[in-house]
């Protein structure tokens, strides 16, 4: 091969060229990027739209279908969703992932500004927003005091969150759980009616009292000055001293109206940690800037920001994407011995604008078992040819490369091939492998140019030439291994003498494949183990802020003695609508492997006992073991909807993600309702499903107000008059700002708490008449007390419901969907209802459909390198023979160490294709090679055979070195590595003798086959061919032996030759 000869020619040139890519890949990788994922969103727009007091079923029929209707007509929309609730509209629309998500937003903007007239009065402009993969929040942190909730945040505010804001590369920082100062103005409806003042009036006069505005310019010959008009509330005390109307010359003020209360916002969050009053900041990054340099830096400034708090003071920072930074011991420890092909791969992953992600650095490490193969087989042919040929080195590193170097570049490029496929699937889960795949790709292509170059150079230099001639000199092999190489010969023969029984049971092995599929779950994603959960709490519908912190204080002294359980941040009132029947307990375990890997070494020599260091604690039992605890003590609660999951990859708390997602469409909400709660109580019969509700499982108690219009038409008052006095009586209303020095507090305006606490206060108040000054409530409404629906989801322009639950670790989400089968169907829906799959179940479906096609490309193309490298159409069919018996093997590892096939294992599926044909590429390489030297048939595939198994065996080896420590990994967020690795380790290592022996076997039958040799393909007897005479001359008895082959030697019978004792007897 050219390239060896010149590498070895030229040692200088082949090391300056190794260095180029070494250098220019550590280059890279220090501008490197880091993540926990790729981007695989989908460009996703959101519409949100407000209508203050407007009921779901109003704001469902006057904002959200028209904006359904417009969105609906964009090109590349995939799916369309909406929530609406009281007073707000949320419509989501999700487009194909080709399309450009700026495009698309101004493409959603354009067809709203269409249709704004159409909106009732005082609807807000709908807000269109597109989603952002970098605002998920990368830092959460948490602190606490033993002080009011008003006096925490005033002071994190000040003090943490304002100073880190400052740092370069922090995007935003928002509260959770705080409670903001707020000038609260609440008035006596009773003196309002006393002194004839509306809350209008009120309204009006605080908002045209607290102001600055400027008033011009002043000229005084050659200087200008600046006119402003003064007229801000100078203290909060002072807003009760204006002026709302002068009667008879009395002035009627806020002060005699009711009161001015300096005080917090209305409480609708709380939030604890570990039982301490808390707020919690979420620290998000600019777009584009490195998550691990931000988080670093926030981390270094809150550290010296901690210093300078009180005592009582305590913060806690809890990386939200460093889940992912727990385990590089596999990649990092394999590629010390191929540091080249590692570190080159960073210059192709920087030009591609690849980050650090687990993708990719899986692509990395699964890779470290397997670019080194190339440099063994080239390494053990040179070292062969010198030990076993006597050759010089020189001359060894050039010939065993030529000889031996289409049989790895076809290797390698079938294992490439593998991979393409992988990166070009379709949709979410394509998106999320692609830069897996190519990863992994160039790190192979890098390890097959180092074999070409590197390693015959470097043999050429330091391997020596013995001192006996190798002919006659036996290679200095272990005792292990010239038994095992005796035990091979054996069966090998054998194998060979008894075609049909090896047949036979490699035919019965691929097809175990369909029974053994039986029994291994199937799923689209494994759940780490990530040492913290959540649970999700619904009180009753109704429940007041008080009693929601009731029962969570309860449920938070029961969950705080399970085992392992070492934090806890509650927060009451979360989700999109902030109810505060809403809660959330965030639940921090003990790391399941305490300490970075050289401390637990150091551990394990009894280094830290030796200098006084407390012991590292492991945890030795599940995540999932405490989750099922947690539910048990949950189930003590039947009053309240409880969802005990794990955590989104973001971090983020306080909503419900089930991976059983079975969405209900139809029209009407009340049948909607009876056939979720119909589908839900089939979905508890089934064992494994837990924590199963439906989304319309709860209707929100409502005073609903019903006006008469003739009645306030006769005494004048309208409609929207009554609407906004009530919204800002009850409701409240911000009707200015109080500034005092650089900031700003709201002022609220509404009627003092005993007068809106139910239906009968309310209906005694006042409003605005243009006849009679203020007129009675009830004397033009009536009010009622009714049950609403919290909220109309919507799919695709079809009201929705769903049926939600979490799985239990031991019911892969395909089972569930199998055994849910039959209970949907036993629920008899009519025409116009319909059931559709969403969540994991639709990712599985998305998921099979990608890798099958990427199987598929996958088999094609190996054929198509294999057929040009063998100038064969047949002799690929050999070595591709071999793939299905790997697969039965694959999916016994699976079995036994308890996983699944899911996404990361269906991709160790690929991969063990590419391992196991890259054995039997080497046999039958080697085995034409000696054929067209002259040998036989038998004596060229028991000689390849022997020279193959030292480099087969020493490849198998390495790729389990590699693999064996993702496999056996124990620590956060191990189980997805873990399952792609078992595959590959698994089913190399239980099919390595099976294909050994079938592969030569399969090599014989397709040899006859392709010499058009049936009679002896079949092992037919003489007096067939004499009664087929009349066939056509192109079908022809096989020749006798002796006779040239397709290959140009002597054809030899099937079996030993000619005075050699037939194997096996």
């Amino acid at each position: 091969m050219f390239l060896a000869e010149l590498c070895v020619k030229r040692p200088v040139f082949t090391t300056m060229l190794i260095m180029a890519l070494v250098v220019m890949g550590w280059f890279s990788y220090e501008r490197l990027g880091l993540d926990l994922l790729p981007k695989i969103d989908r460009p996703t727009i959101t519409v949100t739209t407000k209508l203050a007091g407007a009921s779901p079923e109003e704001m469902e029929t006057q904002v959200t279908k028209p904006i359904e209707e417009v969105v609906n007509t964009i090109n590349g929309l995939e799916e369309l969703r909406s929530s609406t609730s009281e007073g707000n509209s949320r419509v989501v629309a999700v487009f194909a992932l080709e399309r450009d998500p700026d495009v698309a937003a101004q493409d959603v903007r354009d067809k709203i500004s269409t249709i704004l007239a159409k909106f009732p009065k005082d609807t807000d402009p709908p807000i269109v927003e597109k989603f952002d993969p970098d605002s998920a929040p990368i830092l959460a942190i948490v602190v606490s005091a033993r002080r009011d909730q008003r006096e925490i945040t005033e002071f994190v505010d000040k003090k943490i969150k304002q100073p880190l804001e400052t740092i370069s590369g922090v995007g935003s920082i928002t509260f959770v759980g705080d409670r903001k100062r707020e000038i609260q103005v609440t008035l006596d409806p009773r003196k309002l009616a006393a002194y004839g003042v509306s809350i209008e009036q009120a309204k009006q006069a605080i908002e045209r009292q607290n102001l600055e505005i400027p008033g011009g310019r002043v000229s005084f010959g050659d200087s200008e000055k600046v006119l402003r008009t003064m007229a801000r509330v100078r203290s909060a005390e002072d807003f009760g001293a204006i002026i709302v109307l002068a009667k008879t010359g009395t002035p009627i003020r806020i002060r005699d109206l009711g009161g001015v209360v300096d005080g917090t916002e209305e409480a609708r969050t709380i939030s604890r940690f570990n039982g301490e009053n808390a707020v919690s900041l979420l620290v998000r990054k600019q777009s584009g800037t490195n998550t691990v340099k931000v988080v670093d830096m926030v981390k270094e400034r809150l550290g010296q920001i901690a210093r300078t708090l009180p005592p009582d003071y305590k913060v806690l920072a809890a990386g939200v994407v460093f889940l992912f930074i727990r385990n590089l011991r596999s990649a990092l420890i394999a590629a010390i011995s191929i540091p080249t092909s590692i570190i080159a791969t960073f210059t192709i992953m920087r030009a591609l604008d690849f980050t650090l992600n687990n993708m990719t650095m899986l692509g990395l490490s699964l890779s470290t078992g397997i670019v080194i193969d190339d440099a063994l087989v080239v390494l053990e042919n040179i070292y062969r040819y010198i030990e076993e040929e006597g050759r010089s080195p020189m001359e060894a590193a050039v010939e065993a490369t030529r000889e031996i170097g289409l049989a790895v570049m076809a290797t390698t490029l079938s294992l490439v091939v593998i991979f393409v496929p992988v990166a070009f699937m379709q949709g979410r889960i394509g998106r999320l492998f692609f830069s897996f795949g190519i990863t992994a790709a160039c790190a192979i292509l890098v390890s097959l140019l180092v074999a070409f170059t590197l390693t015959p150079m470097l043999c050429s230099r330091f391997l020596k030439v013995p001192e006996a001639n190798g002919a006659h000199h036996r290679s200095k092999e272990s005792r292990f291994f010239r038994i095992l190489e005796r035990g091979y010969d054996r069966l090998l023969r054998f194998s060979l003498g008894h075609r049909p029984v090896v047949l036979g049971l490699a035919v019965l092995t691929a097809a175990s494949t369909f029974w053994l599929y039986r029994y291994v779950g199937e799923e689209s994603f494994v759940d780490d183990d990530q040492s913290e959960f959540e649970i999700f709490i619904q009180a009753p519908e109704g429940s007041s802020l008080e009693r929601t912190d009731r029962i969570l204080r309860q449920v938070e002294g029961e969950i705080g003695t399970l085992r392992g359980v070492r934090a806890m941040f509650t927060t009451v009132g979360v989700g999109e609508q902030s109810a505060v029947t809403d809660a959330s307990l965030y639940v921090g375990l003990t790391p399941l492997r305490e300490g970075t890997e050289f401390g637990r070494l150091a551990q394990h020599l009894g280094l830290r006992r030796l200098f006084g260091l407390p012991p590292l604690r492991e945890r030795d039992f599940s995540q999932q073991d405490v989750m099922r605890e947690a539910r048990k003590i949950m189930a003590r609660y039947p009053d309240l909807t409880v969802s005990v999951q794990n955590l989104f990859a973001t971090g983020q708390t306080g909503a419900r993600r089930h991976p059983f997602q079975l969405i209900l469409r139809g029209p009407d909400l009340e049948a909607l309702d009876r056939y979720s709660q119909d589908l839900a109580a089939q979905a508890r019969t089934v064992p494994g499903l837990v924590d199963v509700d439906t989304t319309l499982a709860r209707r929100k108690p409502e005073i609903r107000v019903h006006i008469d219009r003739d009645k306030a038409a006769v005494v004048g008052v309208g409609v929207d008059a009554i609407a906004g006095s009530l919204r800002t009586m009850v409701g409240g209303e911000e009707v200015t700002k109080f500034k005092e020095a650089d900031d700003q507090y709201v002022v609220r305006l509404r009627l003092q708490e005993d007068f809106r606490k139910n239906a009968e206060v309310i209906s005694d108040l006042y409003v605005p008449s243009a006849k009679l000054g203020l007129v009675k409530l009830n004397n033009v409404v009536r009010l009622s007390e009714e049950k609403g629906p919290n909220q109309i989801d919507r799919l695709d322009r079809e009201r929705q419901v769903g049926i939600i639950a979490n799985l239990d670790p031991r019911l892969p989400i395909g089972e569930a969907v199998k055994q849910m089968a039959p209970k949907v169907a036993a629920v008899k829906l009519p025409p116009g209802y319909t059931t559709k799959y969403l969540g994991r179940a639709q990712i599985l479906v998305e998921a099979r459909v990608n890798f099958l096609i990427a199987l598929g490309l996958s088999l094609i193309f190996i054929y198509m390198i294999l057929a040009a490298q063998f100038e064969s159409f047949v002799h690929p069919l050999t070595i591709m023979a071999s793939l299905p018996l790997s697969l039965p093997f694959g999916l016994l590892s699976l079995l036994v160490v308890g996983k699944t096939m899911n996404i990361f294992s269906a991709i160790g599926i690929l991969m063990l294709f590419g391992v196991v044909k890259k054995n039997a590429i080497l046999q039958v390489d080697y085995t034409n090679v000696l054929r067209e030297r002259g040998l036989a048939r038998f004596d060229a595939i028991i000689k390849a055979d022997h020279a193959r198994l030292r480099p087969i065996l020493m490849t198998t080896l390495s790729i389990i070195a590699g693999m064996l420590p993702i496999a056996l990994g124990k620590g956060d967020g191990s189980a997805s590595r873990a399952a792609m690795a078992t595959v590959v380790v698994g089913g190399q290592t239980l099919c390595l003798l099976l294909t050994l022996l079938v592969t030569p076997v399969l090599y014989t039958y397709f040899d006859d086959l392709q010499s058009l040799r049936v009679g002896k393909l079949l092992r037919l007897p003489d007096w067939f061919w004499e009664r087929l005479r009349w066939i056509p001359s192109r079908v022809t008895r096989p020749p006798v032996r002796g006779t040239p082959d397709s290959f140009g030697a002597a054809e030899a019978p099937v079996g030993p030759p000619a005075g050699r004792p037939a194997p096996g007897g």
